[in-house]
């Protein structure tokens, strides 16, 4: 009786040994596992790679995949050099990163940024055009619209002309011909049948150029017919003579400026002997006018 009870207590003690060597290796095992796996995934080679981790006995076995050789024999060195690992059984596979999963990782990079486009220099606006600027001493020569004369036209008498001529300015139009033009009577004195001298003076105010109107200030065209003696001589040269005695002061004096444009066909009207003859301009009559001052034009175009 007493040797049964001996051998079931020795079988009991070894199944408790058994079992309890046991529980250790298990869990000598796990630990070993869990700290290779630990590494695997720190080292710069091996992580991020799908690497799993067992072990029984001591003996590592590694499965999964290496993306190249190189992570392979890392993650077999990492676990050879584990203390305890008694083996390795490396069962992995060199597997390298799909076609599709590039293209995902393309496709899920954000594109570079657009180097920035610089904008282009700011060009100087264009210079503004300068007026015309017609000099004073320029010739503006006109036909009058009606007869004026010494007995019929008034001091302060308006008349009307147009501009026979064109005018330049630096080879370029700046008043075109048929511009409308109006002056005044500046003096009209009736010359008298014994004595006394008749008088006829005019100058230009202003002009019209495409609708616009400008103010002109001009010389004087004076023109004077002295006493009997003096006209019954003068006039004796005919027609051509009396147009020569209509004249103004931008040739120089009385009675040079208008001659050799109003002609042999202008001459006077009255007796040639008598000394009763006045000062006429019939219409159509060109005369030549000097500006006195300068005429500021807006810029062609405007």
């Amino acid at each position: 009786m007493r040797t049964n009870l001996n051998r079931n207590f020795v079988l009991i003690a070894g199944l408790l040994l058994s079992l309890t060597v046991g529980c250790s290796k298990g869990a000598n095992d796990d630990a070993l596992a869990k700290e290779v796996q630990s590494k695997l995934a720190a080292d710069p080679v091996t992580q991020g790679s799908p690497i799993t981790v067992t072990a029984k006995d001591g003996k590592v076995t590694l499965r999964g995949a290496a993306k190249d050789g190189v992570t392979q024999q890392r993650a077999e060195q990492i676990a050879h050099g584990e203390p305890g690992v008694k083996d390795v059984a490396d069962e992995t596979a060199v597997i390298p990163p799909t076609a599709g999963a590039a293209t995902d990782q393309a496709a899920n990079t954000p594109p570079p940024a657009a180097a920035p486009v610089e904008a282009p220099p700011a060009q100087a606006p264009a210079p503004a055009p300068e007026p015309i600027v017609v000099p004073s001493g320029t010739a503006l020569v006109v036909t009058v619209d009606q007869a004026l004369s010494s007995k019929n036209s008034q001091t302060g008498q308006t008349f009307l002309a147009t501009l026979a001529q064109p005018v330049t300015v630096d080879g370029k139009a700046a008043i075109p011909k048929g511009s409308s033009v109006t002056g005044t009577v500046v003096t009209a004195k009736e010359k008298g049948k014994i004595k006394g001298e008749g008088q006829l003076a005019l100058a230009l105010t202003s002009i019209t150029i495409h609708g616009h109107n400008y103010s002109l200030q001009t010389g004087t065209l004076d023109s004077t017919v002295k006493g009997k003696g003096k006209r019954t001589a003068v006039t004796t040269g005919g027609g051509a003579a009396g147009g020569a005695l209509i004249g103004g002061i931008a040739g120089g004096g009385k009675g040079a400026g208008i001659g050799a444009l109003v002609g042999a066909g202008a001459g006077f009207v009255g007796g040639a002997l008598t000394g009763n003859k006045q000062i006429e301009i019939p219409a159509e009559t060109p005369l030549t006018f000097t500006l006195s001052k300068s005429l500021t034009l807006p810029p062609r175009g405007e």
